[in-house]
């Protein structure tokens, strides 16, 4: 029988989550991730399997700490306006080290080539249209579909050039509020400040 872990898996996956949405997963090299985690690389293989085992408890964990409480802004009274609203809000205010969205990050990377991560993103995109479309139906837009796969679009898109282009990402953000909730003229949110998540 192995020895239980004297280990925070928590703080574990978090900081790699982190280091992760930072640098991708093939920019990780495993040095970094003992550096982040504080645990030797054999700790690291005895917990999760493999550098790809803490991957897939990292994006667990990004499904459940950033996802999920994102997603549930929708189904609040102005749904759309919230969750573009909170969208521009990171992308101009957030840490810098952390751009983008791992999941979309991971769209253009492992996920090309490796069916497994590619369901999980795939899952990501169907949860982000099924909650744009239920509140759009909600409020009885005529062709919600249509309307919330644009509005999928752009969110991926915003979060996919906030790695190069943090004001770019904020303009999509707010074309995508105007669309998303018409009768916003204007966000309280400024193109400065750091690059968003």
């Amino acid at each position: 029988m192995g020895r239980r872990p004297t280990f925070d898996r928590a703080h574990v996956v978090r900081a790699a989550r982190d280091l992760f949405w930072t640098k991708g997963y093939d920019g990780t090299a495993l040095p970094e991730l003992e550096a982040a985690t504080g645990l030797a690389r054999s700790s690291i293989y005895h917990a999760f399997g493999s550098k790809r085992g803490l991957f897939d408890a990292a994006v667990e964990d990004y499904l459940t700490a950033v996802v999920t409480p994102r997603l549930a802004l929708l189904t609040g009274p102005d749904g759309p306006r919230a969750y573009f609203e909170s969208l521009a809000h990171d992308l101009a205010a957030t840490d810098p080290d952390r751009r983008g969205c791992l999941l979309v990050d991971a769209a253009a990377g492992p996920a090309a080539h490796d069916d497994a991560l590619a369901a999980v993103v795939t899952s990501y995109r169907c949860r982000l249209f099924d909650a744009f479309r239920d509140a759009l139906a909600a409020r009885g837009d005529h062709d919600a579909d249509t309307t919330a796969r644009v509005l999928t679009t752009m969110n991926i898109g915003a979060l996919a050039i906030a790695r190069v282009d943090r004001t770019e990402a904020i303009a999509i953000a707010h074309a995508a509020l105007e669309l998303a909730a018409p009768e916003v003229t204007a966000l309280d949110v400024t193109a400065t400040g750091a690059p968003g998540r």
